[in-house]
């Protein structure tokens, strides 16, 4: 049963055969010790009775906008959007239908849920639910990038067997995992405005350095580290400018996106883009090297295997180290072998104030949600980071820019 004094979840259950896992969810909620305080849209009413929910909860189910216990239109129960939202720690709707996916990313407030999403202004997990050709369709595709880049966290649905007789991806989350979630997101605590007023300068994803008019040299960066810690930035008032190559991942909203593709480019808009900034956290993955020359047609695979020459990038991390002036400097190392040796060298020879660290390989740094590492100090000091999810490092980072450099930050 819930503890006092624990995390308040709002559940809201949209329309689908899958609202009846909902009530196992709402039990393994409760087992991990949240209280949780249930909504239901008019479609999940035709699934699952709001009494299952009051029975589980002992607390009243919250089914209309305007209706109270009696059924009449009171003004308290007109504006339990607002109170109900401002007590949450989480607003959680499993399951997410497409329709509600839709009504979230497009501001619309038609129903109790939807208009309490938009006086809510903590975190927001939804858990989807749908046909697979529905999850498929481009419109989801957008809402579900658009939700992403506002911060909203998805747990994305299983493939298997569909109520509607299909196979394929759809069917909601089992319980623990949605469950899991939530607790790992309420572990997190909520970010203070220690950033407010900073101007931040981050770096995100890999760069693509052309062989001819179709091909080139890559690395397998997502950009996820890049926009966690943009995304952090932001929340703790910050100001973010990101600086990003071509990433498979979406950025965050709320933050200026300069885009890029080389590695020249980026430099380019770095140094732009660098007087501005008292922070600049050096997260992308820039090219080493590039062509020495690139071909101005396709070459051809009928042709003999061409021999490309490289020749060395813009150090953009060096030269902005270089360039410091009082700004505070955070840069990053992939590693495979001697991680703290390679990062000490980097830290000195780049002139950062804190590099971080990681070894790629297994699962671990590239194209993944979580991360771990090492977080060096210009003083000495050496941080280990745990695996943890992207975003809890990114905290844990601006965390050490704070405690070891706030007296530098103008």
């Amino acid at each position: 049963m819930p503890q006092p004094g624990g995390k308040r979840i709002v559940l809201g259950v949209s329309g689908g055969i899958a609202a009846y896992k909902a009530a196992e969810l709402c039990r393994r909620l409760q087992d991990r010790g949240f209280s949780v305080r249930v909504v239901m849209t008019a479609s999940a009413q035709k699934f699952v009775m709001p009494l299952t929910f009051a029975a589980l909860t002992g607390e009243r189910v919250i089914t209309d906008l305007f209706a109270s216990d009696s059924g009449d239109a009171t003004l308290s129960s007109a504006i339990d959007h607002i109170g109900i939202a401002q007590e949450a720690d989480l607003l959680l709707v499993a399951p997410a239908t497409a329709d509600i996916l839709a009504k979230f990313t497009h501001g619309i407030a038609d129903d109790f849920l939807t208009t309490m999403h938009l006086a809510y202004a903590g975190r927001v997990l939804v858990a989807p639910a749908m046909n697979s050709n529905m999850w498929a369709h481009p419109a989801t595709a957008e809402n579900i990038a658009t939700l992403r880049a506002r911060g909203v966290h998805i747990v994305e649905p299983d493939a298997g067997e569909l109520a509607c007789g299909m196979v394929g991806p759809g069917r909601l989350a089992e319980p623990d995992r949605i469950a899991d979630a939530a607790e790992l997101i309420l572990s997190i605590p909520a970010a203070q405005p220690d950033l407010a007023g900073k101007r931040v300068l981050i770096t995100a994803g890999p760069t693509r350095e052309p062989i001819d008019p179709v091909r080139y040299i890559s690395n397998r960066s997502s950009g996820k580290m890049g926009f966690a810690l943009a995304a952090e930035a932001r929340d703790r008032g910050a100001s973010v400018t990101i600086v990003c190559g071509p990433a498979s991942a979406a950025p965050p909203s709320g933050c200026k996106i300069v885009p890029v593709e080389t590695a020249q480019q980026m430099y380019d808009r770095v140094m732009e883009n660098l007087d501005a900034a008292q922070i600049v956290v050096m997260a992308a993955a820039v090219a080493d090297y590039r062509p020495a020359s690139v071909a101005t047609q396709k070459i051809k695979k009928d042709q003999s295997a061409p021999a490309v020459e490289l020749e060395p990038t813009q150090d953009i991390l060096k030269a902005v180290g270089a360039s410091k002036d009082g700004r505070i400097l955070v840069g990053f190392a992939a590693e495979t072998e001697n991680l703290q040796a390679n990062a000490e060298r980097k830290l000195r020879g780049k002139n950062c104030d804190l590099l971080v660290a990681n070894l790629v390989g297994d699962g671990l740094a590239f194209d993944t949600d979580d991360n771990q590492g090492l977080i060096l100090s210009a003083s000495g000091e050496v941080v280990e980071i745990s695996r943890m999810s992207k975003r809890q490092m990114a905290g844990r980072i601006f965390d050490e820019v704070l405690r070891t450099s706030r007296a530098t930050i103008a």
